[in-house]
């Protein structure tokens, strides 16, 4: 072979190391998360979710970029910070609430969307069914209509005398039977079959909520069941101060009212279904497609008395109960 081939084989091999080389030294993509809150900057379960992303080899800054957007309980720019986070082709969307994943699922068809929590996503049209999706919206929900029963069963073991309850709940936020409403199906129900009256507050902002129990002392109820909703853990802390001017008991849907003063919760744990999304999250930046994910309702629950309250109120919470609880606010 000639020198002048051996020089130019030489050449061309050298080049091609080169290019190898600088190939391998571009560093790889850092993925983009965008996280679509309802509320505000001041979000109790967000560090949950971050340890799930550093149980999977993520942190925060290093090899992962999470943008965030908060509508400040403004339902209304929800669709607007949708847009931003499309518009900077995020790799994947996760939304804190039913109305978030309605407006990013509104914004985009082609960018994944992981639910943390909300109604439940076929009978508000976000999936086909919860095994095969059937979209880019995958993740987890809470079926509340299935815990209601549970609250009011809870509520008529601690005050067997009970015979009057006020209902407060947000129509936006649950899912719809051709009775209409299928939390408030089963609160009846349950009510019912301990012969204790449902008094319905239905409530669609705070001003509403502030009118229902300056309604509430006409009717005398005995104790208050609150359904989860955005809106009400939104207005958690002022809604418990609201019950607690009434000496109301209260059961509320998750350990937040109760550390913030209300008399018990009962419900899903909230920070788990956060750290649960990250793994959805970490198998979607993997290549998994949401229509592979089948979606998954809550593992965990948590019925959570304070007897700080229950002293202020003057109330004996029975043994029995106590013995239930997961966790006691003392």
């Amino acid at each position: 072979m000639k020198k002048a081939a051996v020089s130019s084989i030489l050449i061309v091999v050298a080049l091609l190391t080169l290019a190898l080389i600088a190939g391998a030294q571009q560093p790889a993509k850092i993925p983009r998360v965008g996280i679509l809150f309802i509320g505000g900057r001041d979000q109790p379960h967000l560090e949950a979710f971050k340890q799930g992303l550093r149980e999977r080899g993520y942190t925060e800054g290093k090899n992962i970029v999470l943008d965030y957007r908060y509508a400040e309980g403004n339902v209304d720019r929800l669709p607007l910070l949708a847009a931003e986070l499309v518009q900077l082709k995020v790799d994947v969307i996760v939304t804190t609430s039913g109305n978030s994943a309605r407006a990013a699922r509104q914004a985009t068809r082609a960018i994944p969307i992981v639910l943390t929590t909300g109604a439940d996503p076929v009978k508000t049209g976000l999936a086909e069914s919860l095994a095969k999706p059937g979209g880019n919206v995958t993740g987890l929900s809470i079926i509340e209509e299935d815990l209601s029963g549970k609250r009011v069963e809870i509520l008529t073991e601690t005050f067997p005398k009970m015979t009057r309850v006020a209902y407060l709940w947000n129509p936006v936020a649950v899912a719809y039977s051709a009775s209409g409403n299928l939390s408030y199906d089963q609160v009846e129900k349950a009510t019912k079959a301990v012969g204790v009256q449902l008094l319905s507050y239905k409530v669609s902002s705070f001003a509403e909520i502030k009118k229902a129990f300056a309604d509430m002392p006409k009717v005398r109820p005995h104790a208050l069941v609150v359904l989860q909703s955005p809106l009400m853990t939104l207005n958690s802390k002022r809604i418990v101060e609201l019950a607690l001017e009434q000496h109301l008991p209260g059961m509320y849907p998750s350990n937040q009212f109760a550390q913030e003063g209300g008399l018990m919760a009962y419900g899903p744990v909230i920070a788990d279904l956060y750290r649960r999304a990250a793994t959805y999250v970490d198998k979607i930046l993997k290549g998994t497609k949401p229509t592979e994910l089948p979606i998954e309702q809550p593992m965990k629950f948590e019925f959570v008395i304070n007897l700080k309250t229950a002293k202020a109120l003057n109330l004996t919470i029975p043994q029995s109960v106590l013995y239930r609880a997961d966790k006691v606010i003392k």
